[in-house]
């Protein structure tokens, strides 16, 4: 199937099967990106932040100029897989916009269970919040996000202080989150996929972000797809829900007839169709900065 044909298909929610077919295989991202993607700005790859060969991470930087605000983006991959490489296309769209983006590897299942994966995305934020400065990076003006596996990642990140505070940072150092399609608030004891996977928890709600809700949580962006059967909405209805209670600024919004790959392959502009996610998204990273963010 040709690019052109593909990135036609995607723009409609009655080929949930292509799709899942294009990104169960190695070479589905890496296609489009090699279609799609311009790659004309600098690229640091293979850094290591840690001792596992899992512990590498990119940076993604406009051509010029210093001082940018910085995105750490984690993919998602249901805890179980995923590569740095493949995400370039969110990289690309967002150093576009003048942010530099850090994407890290960090380890999965069975190699490790909860809360290592966890733990491994502290310890790259705290890469970036020492070294991004060599690369344009302000590490004053850090922000996460990700997608599905990845924004639980990010979130718990952004919530739950124990894990930054353990690579000797707090989350005052996050200064918003912007979350696609995350289960914030899923039960991972009910799902055979996830259930080895947290084994090791102490309890369920220590798995969840919802959870970790106070009122010292950074502003937060949620967005979701209506028609996402892989992690409901009512995960980012229900974090969402807990952050007004604790007066967080947070704006949630759900993409009608959009599924769980759909809301992430938006970050292709070739793909996005009349999915605004990529301006959303960087409408509420200037608003953080600015303070501006309801």
């Amino acid at each position: 199937m040709s690019v052109l044909v593909l990135a036609r298909a995607l723009k409609f929610t009655a080929i949930p099967a292509l799709v899942a077919s294009l990104l169960s295989g190695c070479s589905g991202l890496a296609t489009l990106n090699a279609a799609l993607l311009s790659q004309d700005y600098p690229v640091a790859a293979d850094i290591a932040y840690g001792p596992d060969p899992r512990h590498r991470l990119d940076v993604h930087r406009p051509e010029d100029g210093s001082g940018h605000p910085v995105v750490v983006f984690f993919y998602g991959g249901g805890w179980k897989n995923g590569d740095r490489g493949d995400y370039r296309f969110v990289a690309e769209a967002l150093v576009k916009r003048g942010y530099v983006v850090v994407i890290p590897d960090y380890r999965v299942y069975p190699a490790v269970r909860f809360p290592s994966f966890i733990e491994d995305g502290a310890r790259a934020v705290a890469w970036a919040r020492e070294n991004v400065g060599r690369y344009g990076g302000d590490p004053e003006r850090i922000y996460l996000g990700g997608h599905s596996a990845g924004a639980h990642l990010g979130a718990m990140l952004a919530l739950n202080r124990h894990y930054l505070q353990a690579e000797g940072l707090d989350t005052d150092i996050i200064k918003g989150f912007f979350g696609l399609a995350g289960p914030y608030a899923f039960d991972p004891t009910e799902y055979r996929s996830t259930r080895n996977i947290f084994a090791t928890a102490e309890n369920r709600e220590s798995t969840q972000p919802v959870t970790f809700v106070t009122g010292r949580a950074p502003p937060m962006l949620l967005l979701h797809g209506a028609g996402d059967g892989t992690v409901y909405p009512v995960n980012s209805k229900e974090l969402a829900k807990a952050l007004r209670e604790k007066n967080v600024p947070v704006r949630h919004v759900e993409y009608p007839d959009t599924g769980h790959i759909a809301i992430l392959l938006a970050f292709y502009p070739e793909l996005a169709g009349s999915l605004p996610l990529i301006e959303d998204v960087t409408r509420a990273l200037r608003e953080f900065e600015a303070g501006t963010f309801r």
